[in-house]
């Protein structure tokens, strides 16, 4: 603001700039709207950088908001369940009221109030949910669990894993349900923590699940959206952001079968050991590996694309099958740990893990005519029964399904390696 000629000096004093000095103002989004002498006609329009970073906002709010509602209604079903039956008895639907006893009266009271509200106005659109224990919040269901842990110790395995998953979703719960920023770490820790407390509260994690919440836990958003985009739930642009994410070991880990097919099937014998690959053939696992014939017309075609002189692409694929054969000759069982080549032009490489059950994985690259099979994209996919896209509707074979398809059929024309 400009001083005007003949103005009190004090006014300046008071909190207007001095001549020639604009006050700036900030908005929530970052915009700067400059402060001009005279009348000022502000634009409510935003710029682009603003709704990138709404949608950011947007975004990433709405995974963990799926997360933390899919975890609050799962507390509430345990709670309910668990200290039903011993206040019920005796306080009929004041059961939550007694249960909170003396050092909750304050919240109950207050959820009890939204109760009424949502009566007098009608939100209730379930009657299910005129129940108390429906309003009341992640952190009240926490209190009464833990005020009454020893009801829900013969259910549940470990409090202290419990209360720390619940400490790391207060932090995305407190931001998300004031709207404000939440970081991309934040978001991340809050889905790994949401992840882990519904197997927690499954009463316990055997070793088959957490083996396929090592590999790839089902996500919240997943299941609401799966049918939109097959069985992929995962896209990366090249194979070092894959294995940031899922490293080979996680892929594999607790294998029942494995069966993978390419040209070098790089990604497995160089970042493998044959240490580990022997332990997991060993523990029950059977693989079935499909190579790139070394001597074939379709190698040397191969070779041209990606620039490589006669015979360089050829010996990395001999390299990796001397890999594998030893491998074999190690175990117990070398029947279960199959090695074949076969002579076609290469489509894509797939690796596909336990694709006979529900639990299935797999990592799929198209090849691409530049690109050698480390900058090639990748789609994760989710193996096992599709669920059907409308109700009644038989449901549709996903990717995975088409690209076993594939592999057995490349299988069924292939020769057998010595």
């Amino acid at each position: 603001m400009v001083v005007p000629d003949g103005g009190s000096p004090g006014s300046a004093a008071r909190g207007d700039a001095p001549t020639g000095v604009e006050r700036v103002a900030r908005t929530g989004l970052g915009r700067t709207v400059p402060h001009q002498p005279g009348s000022l006609e502000p634009s409510l329009a935003w710029p682009g950088t603003a709704w990138e970073e709404a949608r950011v906002r947007v975004r990433r709010a709405g995974r963990a908001y799926v997360w933390l509602n899919l975890v609050e209604q799962r507390l509430r079903s345990v709670v309910s369940e668990v200290l039903r039956p011993v206040y019920e008895p005796a306080h009929g639907d004041d059961w939550v009221i007694a249960a909170a006893g003396p050092a909750g009266e304050e919240w109950v009271q207050r959820a009890g109030a939204v109760r009424e509200v949502s009566r007098r106005k009608g939100y209730l659109l379930d009657p299910d949910d005129d129940a108390l224990v429906i309003f009341l919040t992640l952190p009240q269901l926490r209190e009464l669990m833990i005020q009454h842990w020893p009801c829900f110790e013969p259910f549940l395995n470990d409090r202290r894993e419990i209360e720390v998953a619940l400490d790391e979703l207060e932090v995305a719960r407190h931001v998300v349900s004031r709207n404000r920023t939440l970081s991309e770490n934040v978001l991340a820790q809050a889905e790994r923590a949401a992840a882990r407390l519904l197997l927690l509260l499954d009463g316990s994690v055997h070793e088959g699940a957490a083996s396929l919440a090592l590999r790839a836990p089902v996500d919240a958003v997943e299941e609401l959206v799966g049918d939109r985009y097959a069985d992929v739930i995962g896209v990366h642009a090249d194979r070092v952001r894959l294995q940031r994410d899922l490293p080979v070991e996680d892929l594999l880990a607790g294998a029942r079968r494995l069966d993978a097919i390419g040209i070098g099937l790089s990604m497995l014998c160089q970042n493998f050991t044959g240490r580990r690959l022997v332990a997991l053939a060993d523990s029950g696992c059977r693989v079935r590996l499909l190579f790139l014939n070394p001597a074939s017309s379709s190698l040397r075609r191969r070779e041209r694309e990606l620039g490589l002189g006669r015979g360089e692409l050829g010996k990395a694929v001999e390299m990796n099958i001397m890999h594998v054969r030893r491998v074999r000759a190690r175990l117990r069982d070398a029947g279960a740990f199959e090695i074949r080549v076969y002579d076609e032009m290469p489509r894509a490489s797939a690796y596909l893990v336990d694709g006979d059950g529900p639990d299935g994985l797999g990592v799929v690259q198209p090849y691409l005519r530049r690109s050698r099979g480390m900058e090639s994209p990748v789609l994760v996919l989710r193996g096992g029964t599709s669920a059907p896209l409308m109700p009644g509707r038989p449901p549709e074979p996903g990717l995975f399904q088409i690209y076993q398809e594939e592999f057995e059929g490349v299988w069924a024309d292939s020769r057998p390696v010595s």
